[in-house]
């Protein structure tokens, strides 16, 4: 024999009910909202090419090396110093190139000066308008530049490699550093550490208190809101990390993206690369 149950609802638990339901989509909209995407959940190779057209023959210090990744090419730029100290493995920030003016040219040639040889990688790349919710699907496909990257310093005999990552590059490299560990690398730099959109916080927070290598967390005093107010925060994690090479600096004339501040920034870097044992 079998027995149902039904359970009727008091007029008044039916319009609770009904509010409740007509609710939830309210709640959830701010989720819906961030899941949405006007972009495929892959890079856009179309404009990373246009721009390793626009650049690689304006390149005046250093090589362009074309290295492979997911079974694609991609361009980087490799700057070898004399009787170079270590190698430097640079990511750019969201939408830019290996060269960009603001930061990572200053930095691939002037640590080159400073005795650390460089080499700046092509990061995936959206079109001009998407923001960082956008880009957090393809994430992951940096992973490959990335290791394609440290390979071509290991086999040009670079011993001791720092990766150093700008903005976007920033959330690219932890989403790395999250998946793969930090054994090899030696050192990361961290430029403006945690720059997202307004009303877009980031998806998962940075990996720096499980960190085995020293950390040096560069920002500016002009920086994105984001940046600033998590700086406490970040400061917390490199405690936790425990490693008495790591350290958190202010550049007090700087922006989220360095302007004008080439020679403090080659110069922050540098000197605290130099103290590492």
């Amino acid at each position: 024999m079998s027995v149902s149950y039904s359970r009727r609802l008091v007029p008044g638990h039916a319009l609770i009910l009904t509010f409740i339901l007509a609710l939830i989509p309210v709640l959830l909209l701010p989720e819906i909202h961030a899941a949405q995407s006007d972009y495929a959940a892959q890079p856009d190779y179309e404009r990373e090419a246009r721009l390793a057209e626009q650049i690689v023959d304006m390149i005046l210090d250093g090589d362009p090396v074309w290295l492979e990744a997911d079974q694609r090419e991609f361009l980087s730029i490799y700057t070898e110093a004399d009787d170079s100290r270590a190698a430097v493995l640079i990511l750019h920030g969201r939408g830019f190139h290996p060269d960009w003016a603001d930061a990572i040219n200053p930095l691939r040639v002037g640590l080159v000066e400073r005795g650390y040889s460089t080499l700046s990688l092509q990061m995936p790349v959206l079109g001009k308008d998407a923001k960082y919710y956008d880009y957090t699907p393809i994430f992951g496909f940096a992973h490959a530049r990335i290791e394609a990257g440290l390979r071509y310093l290991r086999d040009n005999g670079h011993r001791k490699v720092i990766l150093l990552a700008h903005s976007c590059g920033v959330h690219m490299a932890m989403d790395w550093i999250s998946e793969n560990g930090d054994d090899s690398i030696d050192a990361y730099v961290g430029l403006g550490m945690g720059a997202t959109d307004y009303g877009q916080p980031m998806r998962q927070p940075l990996p720096l208190a499980q960190m085995q290598v020293a950390v040096l967390d560069l920002y500016g005093a002009d920086e994105f809101p984001a940046v600033l107010r998590a700086a406490p925060e970040r400061q917390a994690m490199l405690e936790a990390a425990g490693h008495a090479q790591s350290r958190q600096l202010m550049l007090p004339e700087a922006n989220h993206y360095f302007t004008d501040q080439g020679d403090a920034l080659v110069a922050a870097v540098a000197d605290w690369l130099d103290q590492l044992k």
